[in-house]
């Protein structure tokens, strides 16, 4: 099989697609959080790789085509954006102070809890761009010595953890606001998080595209600087 697949361009590629179309049927028929389309096909294309003893080297050069459509679909958050150009300016203020809250306490909380367990430098800052959309994390780990691929791991699952469990922490912290709905998944749970709030409405999706922007920049800033604590 791996054989096969060495010569074969796209059926990596073809299998990710497939497992997310098999994935979106199943949550749309069980309707429950946990069933988040990522998670279940980051499962079947594992299940996939097993089954077909498949080394992952193998599978990634059939698969890294889909990598190439990251860059260009997080610039394309922007559209919303600037549907809601209006909402942004009459709210620019506190829309740019709820952002950096949330930076700083993603990359706070990444070092508080790495002093707690002891984690090393390298350890330590492949979790620092956690709440970053992937194309920027990569770059940021590496840039810092840390774990590129784990980053990667990382970041997904945050995403999936925000996409699945925004709503609920919504409704326990009774937050109604559509803004502050949208900024919390953008800072949060980047692309991923995005895609639930464009579930919400349009005001969550535009607020969650921009948070992804700034927030991005602001780790890369700001995570030099943490970088040195441990």
């Amino acid at each position: 099989m791996s054989d096969f697949l060495k010569d074969s361009l796209f059926f990596g590629m073809f299998i990710s697609v497939l497992a997310y179309v098999l994935a979106l049927f199943i949550k749309k028929k069980l309707k429950l959080a946990i069933f988040n389309p990522l998670l279940i096909a980051i499962i079947l294309v594992i299940i996939v790789l097993l089954v077909g003893k498949i080394d992952y080297s193998t599978y990634e050069g059939s698969a890294k085509y889909l990598s190439y459509l990251l860059t260009p679909s997080t610039v394309a958050l922007a559209i919303p954006l600037y549907e809601q150009i209006n909402l942004l300016k009459k709210n620019f203020v506190a829309i740019m102070v709820s952002i950096i809250a949330g930076v700083l306490t993603s990359l706070t909380s990444v070092y508080l809890l790495s002093l707690a367990f002891g984690l090393t430098h390298e350890q330590y800052v492949t979790l620092l761009p956690k709440s970053i959309t992937t194309a920027i994390g990569m770059q940021v780990s590496e840039q810092m010595g840390g774990y590129q691929t784990i980053t990667v791991a990382v970041i997904i699952i945050t995403g999936i953890l925000g996409n699945m469990i925004g709503t609920t922490i919504f409704k326990i912290f009774h937050i109604k606001s559509d803004i502050a709905k949208g900024l919390a998944l953008g800072t949060s749970a980047h692309a991923i998080g995005t895609a639930k709030a464009m579930e919400l409405g349009d005001i969550e999706g535009a607020m969650s595209s921009l948070s992804i922007a700034i927030s991005g920049i602001l780790t890369v800033v700001l995570a030099s600087f943490y970088a040195m604590l441990i």
